[in-house]
């Protein structure tokens, strides 16, 4: 059992003892592993000691990217990876961007990629950043109860750095039976936020770009302009890697939020253009020992269509109707 922030587990191990996750609040599972400690999963005989391991690429891009995450998995991932769509595991009928599924949609689809309850998932994605949409997956998973979940330190970059092998083999995950139910202190809404602008109950961290949050560059979307929500702070998310593309240490994330004077100590909640960006926020205050930020799931999208345009903070054009 690793707390959080702490080195590799044993490798003789497939995974930390996912009882002994659940324990005391202080000890949390493992939410980093390492190239060399997947790999070395991989190797070992199925039906070993420990929990079994499921891999999932849940690489998601921009569309002005024009990069295809699903034809790009079928080309080349990690053996023994399904692939994890964020868009399709989604509620298809909100008008915003992949907002988070029902918990009866999200247990049908990751069942059916081989998580069941004692699953240890791995999720990285294909980034040229390292780490991008895995945290996403990572924190979907914790909203739904699965506390057995972690990223792959530096995606599929740094497993690419690492000379470790690819398949383009046809993914064959085994269906299992999956339970979910959702923890609604992880999710905020709309409504939460815009309360809390008189309240202030709670901190809010957005990690889009600096020039994003201050007004003065596009939104990646059409009909949405930049700025942000009145009293948030911005940490832009690239500040939680290094230039390699790997997480942080917890004392140099710790800082990280020092610097900005966010209190790890009191309630905090992330965003981001929509919801994706926000969970490195998440997952860099949980290396930290903060295992409870919530993510306003709607984000600036949301927040940009709904407000009055004096609740949208900007240095450029922001809202005028």
């Amino acid at each position: 059992m690793a707390e959080a922030g702490s080195r590799e587990p044993k490798t003789r191990d497939r995974s930390p003892s996912v009882a002994a996750a659940s324990m005391a609040p202080q000890q949390l599972f493992r939410a980093l592993v390492s190239a060399s400690w997947v790999a070395e999963a991989l190797r070992a005989p199925r039906g070993g000691p420990g929990p079994p391991l499921q891999l999932l690429d849940a690489s998601w891009y921009l569309p002005r990217l024009g990069r295809d995450a699903r034809r790009e998995f079928h080309e080349r991932h990690i053996p023994g990876a399904a692939f994890f769509d964020i868009d399709r595991c989604s509620d298809r009928t909100s008008p915003y961007d992949h907002m988070l599924p029902s918990a009866a949609h999200f247990a049908e689809y990751v069942g059916h990629l081989g998580v069941g309850a004692a699953t240890h998932v791995v999720v990285y994605d294909a980034s040229d950043q390292g780490l991008y949409s895995a945290p996403r997956v990572w924190w979907m998973f914790r909203a739904f109860g699965h506390r057995a979940v972690s990223v792959l330190q530096g995606g599929l970059r740094h497993w690419l750095r690492q000379g470790l092998p690819l398949t383009s083999d046809r993914s064959r995950p085994v269906p299992s039976e999956f339970r979910a139910a959702l923890d609604p202190a992880l999710v905020k809404t709309y409504e939460d936020i815009k309360e809390n602008l008189e309240s202030r109950r709670f901190q809010v961290v957005d990690a889009r770009a600096a020039g994003r949050f201050r007004g003065t560059e596009p939104e990646p979307r059409d009909g949405i302009e930049p700025g942000h929500i009145p009293g948030t702070v911005n940490i832009p998310f690239m500040d939680f890697l290094t230039e390699e593309g790997l997480e942080k240490s917890p004392e140099e994330i710790r800082r990280l939020f020092q610097d900005k004077k966010v209190d790890l100590s009191q309630p905090l909640v992330a965003t981001c253009g929509s919801g994706v960006t926000a969970c490195h926020v998440a997952l860099g205050a949980y290396l930290c020992g903060k295992p409870d930020v919530a993510i306003y799931d709607g984000a600036w999208v949301e927040w940009y269509m709904r407000a009055q345009p004096e609740e949208v903070i900007s240095e450029g054009r922001g809202k005028t109707r």
